[in-house]
């Protein structure tokens, strides 16, 4: 792969890489240690502008209409099919930002790493150029793979009720399910781990409660990788799983955002709501809208089997797994 623009930011003991060809955090490593974040999908290995590892679904999660296909709206939006461009930067901090020009939305996105520990805090905010009321969505697409990823990895998150995406429309969220659980065949399967099948492909679930939580932890490598957001910004969770013709786990989408049903616009907004949750958002015309999340990486104790509960105490972030065991990073935003 030939060399391409990036903005580099350290801090602490974390390193997090940005890509400007589509704006997607490619790299993020503790003590120069693994990325868990180094997905790249074959079919944009020599495309200029391409989504990878992190990545930024806007104005759209999933598949444009017909007409939209014929017009040349990508897959995901136009986020990570533009170039983005550094505004300002330091070690830690930097400003970059870009233009969706089908969509007609501007972007603006901080990211500073905060602290002594691997924190990443991104703020990121959308304008609408257009001159009346655009509706889109915002999701973002953190994207895992091997070696962090293998059969043995842990999935966890504060998730609730939800559903298949392969269950037929107009009513997808019949059956419904609970995390960790989902359907496929009539058999439970547990989400937490990804084996040797990834059906169901896709399932979305709602977050209840204030904050938001997404964890990936990897017994083989003594690391867990963390988000968390808050439900008002993005009040959906959704699991993309990815298997290899060897049948090994390939990457896993551990997805948060402003719509759980991977739909046209168009079929959103006749579908309206699921489970009481809105399935797209709006801006008015010239309007702006600020969402943040925090990405951290820190090292798990001995016998560490997943997360069970994370909470912001007191500029820190306490992220505690099985049998009262406790981790603690240092983050200045508060959830």
């Amino acid at each position: 792969m030939t060399q391409r623009p990036t903005a580099v930011l350290t801090g602490g003991t974390g390193e997090a890489v940005f890509d400007l060809g589509g704006g997607s955090l490619f790299s993020f490593r503790l003590n120069g240690g693994l990325n868990p974040l180094g997905w790249l999908d074959a079919v944009d290995r020599s495309v200029d502008f391409r989504p990878m590892a992190h990545f930024l679904c806007l104005d759209r999660w999933g598949q444009p209409s017909a007409g939209e296909q014929r017009a040349g709206v990508p897959f995901h939006g136009e986020a990570t099919r533009v170039e983005w461009k550094i505004e300002s930067a330091t070690c830690a901090k930097l400003t970059m930002v870009a233009s969706l020009p089908m969509a007609g939305i501007d972007i603006r996105r901080r990211a500073r790493l905060v602290g002594k520990d691997a924190v990443l805090v991104v703020q990121e905010t959308v304008t609408n150029r257009n001159s009346m009321v655009k509706i889109y969505n915002m999701v973002q697409h953190p994207t895992i793979c091997p070696p962090f990823l293998d059969e043995h990895t842990i999935v966890d998150c504060n998730a609730g009720r939800g559903f298949m995406q392969s269950s037929p429309m107009p009513y997808p969220e019949k059956p419904s399910v609970h995390w960790p659980e989902a359907l496929y065949d009539g058999e439970v399967v547990n989400q937490r781990f990804l084996t040797n099948t990834e059906n169901p492909n896709v399932t979305s679930y709602v977050i209840n409660g204030r904050t938001g939580w997404a964890t990936a932890s990897s017994p083989r490598n003594n690391l867990v990788l963390g988000y968390i957001w808050r439900t008002s910004d993005y009040p959906w969770f959704n699991v993309w799983r990815h298997i290899g013709s060897d049948y090994k786990p390939r990457a896993r989408g551990l997805e948060f955002g402003t719509t759980g049903l991977h739909q046209p616009l168009g079929v959103l907004l006749e579908k309206g709501t699921i489970f009481n949750r809105k399935l797209f958002t709006y801006l008015d015309a010239g309007e702006t809208k600020t969402r943040t999340y925090v990405a951290f990486l820190a090292e798990t104790p001995y016998g560490w089997d997943g997360v069970r509960k994370i909470r912001s105490v007191q500029g820190h972030i306490k992220i505690t797994g099985g049998k009262a065991k406790v981790i603690s990073v240092e983050c200045d935003e508060n959830f």
